[in-house]
């Protein structure tokens, strides 16, 4: 058996971190949830799917614009709120 010649230090330093959690969190907007654990969730890589329960303006104003300024994406489809981070477009092609 041949004699390798590996450091897991160094290996471990050159391996790429992944950019965000890249999870979908379901949840429900009913005004419960602190607007910046939405925000702060989609920062970090995440999709929000958000059942919709009362005035979706009112619900979403003390989030909705952080998220458009940081680029995300936000659409509301058949009484949820579906949040994208920067950089992953929402794929409506498939509703026309």
């Amino acid at each position: 058996m041949p004699d390798f010649d590996l450091d897991l230090q160094t290996a471990e330093g050159e391996i790429d971190e992944p950019a965000g959690e890249d999870r979908v969190i379901l949840g429900i907007l009913d005004g419960e949830t602190d607007p910046e654990e939405w925000v702060d969730a989609v920062a970090a890589g995440n999709t929000l799917v958000l059942d919709v329960d009362g005035d979706l303006p009112t619900l979403a104003e003390g989030f909705a614009p952080q998220l458009k300024d940081m680029g995300a994406g936000l659409m509301h489809f058949r009484g949820k709120l579906v949040v994208t981070p920067p950089g992953r477009d929402i794929d409506t092609s498939r509703l026309d």
